[in-house]
């Protein structure tokens, strides 16, 4: 069974380790990880439960002394650290930097030390950054910065002086092996702290962008630009941005400008469709293939609308078929684009009213009662962490432009500052006030009573300095119970689930 141990890893400064990439997405790296298990045995996934859209997100691999962290909003690898040399063996082109201990039961090997960082791995540089010890200890740090790449040495405090040589002083009995390693963007550790979260990463979000056939995947979108009236705007790295009208755009646009989905599914969720029956209906709309009714008059009845939050996801038993690009659907269906962090629900369009504001009025089709598949509807999924469906999308970052709002909506936004801007500027576009207090009354969905996606993430709900309850999940669960209850809030042409620290883990665009 090959290990971490067998297997040197590369060290590329500025770059990566491995194929541990800087600016690689949460869920690549987390996926990838998981595919590995014989290599890492043991994931910890921190993060702070109250801020996990806004604090910075930390994986541990125990076992391989390793620590990964990623910034709060776009979920991307900002810095990979080694923490413990004695379980990586690492080389720097042909060098060795560590070797890493045969097995566990061995002494632990120690890293590199200085002279060999200096002569034989990258050179001369500049002096580095020393940082005292706290009251009452006797060594300090000694940081030894290249571009993209950094060390770490215990130094004895009474042997440090500014107006020493650093050579000399690294080079002497009270400097230690490097006790750790880190590899970042920037031209040095101290360059790179002021903006380690907010520098723009230089390589994608997947690794399968990196590669020479990049030209036969598609571009990654960086953000979402959701506009009134069905118009969704996808802004991508290196291309032109790709609109999406909702009841126009076709499947083959979709797998043209996005690729074929990760996957098709066709599953049909009913346990929301009750909502929808009955003669309150004025319009008889009906709840399935995603085109969603008026919500009712009776203030008593809960919201047809929510039904699309129910079926959001693919299920192991919906057998869903892949990369199926042509002929026609037998069911309206979801594509999932789990690498781009969005599902797109493709049905016969529809000439009934979108409810968003500004939306044109489609005419009936007059193709012999046969409508032309279109996408009318698409989710963004957050990918929270703590929350249910995590990690089975990569995160998507949007923007919600509408009317003429100073202040931007963003998928960072808590939920309690987006309600009262969208009650503003939708208000008055009700036919009454019991449609408008339908649409925006909250709706409890569980989705910890069922079937749980299987992994191996041990989840720790607060910082990795001050975290007090680890809630390690059962055999098969990702998550824990409590973290299944979500809320639905909704507006014409959009709907919004919301978690318990008023996170959005899926904005709904109908």
């Amino acid at each position: 069974m090959a290990t971490a141990r067998d297997s040197p890893a590369s060290v590329f400064p500025g770059r990566a380790l491995g194929f541990l990439t800087l600016g690689a997405s949460l869920h690549h790296v987390l996926t990838r990880l998981k595919s590995l298990p014989e290599m890492y045995t043991a994931l910890e996934l921190i993060y702070d439960s109250s801020q996990p859209l806004h604090q910075p997100v930390i994986i541990r691999l125990p076992e391989n002394g390793l620590r990964l962290r990623f910034d709060g909003p776009d979920q991307r690898l900002r810095l990979i650290e080694v923490l413990d040399f004695s379980k990586n063996a690492l080389v720097y082109k042909t060098q060795e930097i560590a070797k890493a201990s045969k097995s566990p039961s061995d002494p632990p090997a120690s890293g590199p030390g200085f002279r060999h960082i200096y002569n034989r791995l990258f050179g001369p540089t500049y002096p580095g950054e020393y940082i005292p010890p706290a009251a009452g200890e006797t060594h300090g740090i000694y940081v030894l910065s290249y571009p993209g790449v950094a060390f770490s040495f215990t130094l004895l405090h009474s042997a440090w002086s500014e107006k020493r040589d650093f050579v000399s002083l690294m080079s002497s009995s009270a400097a230690s092996f490097a006790v750790s390693m880190a590899i970042f963007q920037g031209s040095s550790w101290s360059d790179a702290q002021s903006q380690l979260y907010t520098r723009q990463p230089q390589y994608p979000r997947s690794s399968a962008l990196m590669g020479k056939n990049k030209e036969s995947v598609a571009d990654e979108v960086e953000l979402v630009k959701v506009h009134e009236g069905g118009h969704i705007e996808l802004m991508r790295r290196s291309s032109n941005p790709f609109s999406i009208i909702l009841g126009e755009t076709t499947p083959q646009d979709l797998i043209t400008e996005l690729g074929p989905p990760d996957a098709i599914y066709r599953k049909s969720d009913s346990r929301i469709l009750i909502h929808g029956e009955g003669e309150k209906n004025p319009h008889g709309a009906s709840n399935g293939g995603g085109n969603l009714p008026t919500p009712p008059t009776d203030p008593s009845d809960p919201d047809p609308h929510f039904e699309s939050a129910l079926t959001d996801e693919s299920e192991e038993d919906s057998a869903p078929t892949a990369h199926q690009e042509s002929g026609p659907l037998s069911s309206d269906c979801f594509y999932n684009y789990f690498s781009h962090g969005f599902d797109i629900l493709v049905a016969p369009s529809s000439s009934s009213d979108r409810r968003s504001p500004g939306s044109p009025t489609r005419e009936p089709s007059a193709t012999g009662g046969t409508s032309e598949l279109t996408a009318t509807k698409i989710l963004l999924h957050g990918n929270v962490p703590g929350s249910y469906p995590f990690n089975r999308h990569r995160r998507c970052r949007w923007v919600l432009e509408v009317g003429s709002s100073q202040a931007s909506i963003t998928s960072e936004t808590a939920y309690e500052e987006i309600s009262p801007k969208l009650k503003e500027r939708w208000r008055g576009s009700y036919s009454s006030p019991t449609e408008e207090a339908s649409f925006q009354r909250g709706m409890v969905l569980n989705r910890g009573w069922g079937e749980t996606p299987g992994s191996s993430i041990e989840l720790l709900g607060s910082w990795e300095e001050n975290s007090t309850a680890r809630n390690k999940p059962s055999a098969g669960s990702g998550m824990t119970n409590s973290l299944g209850n979500t809320e639905l809030y909704g507006f014409p042409g959009l709907l919004f689930e919301v978690l318990k620290n008023g996170s959005v883990n899926c904005l709904t665009v109908y």
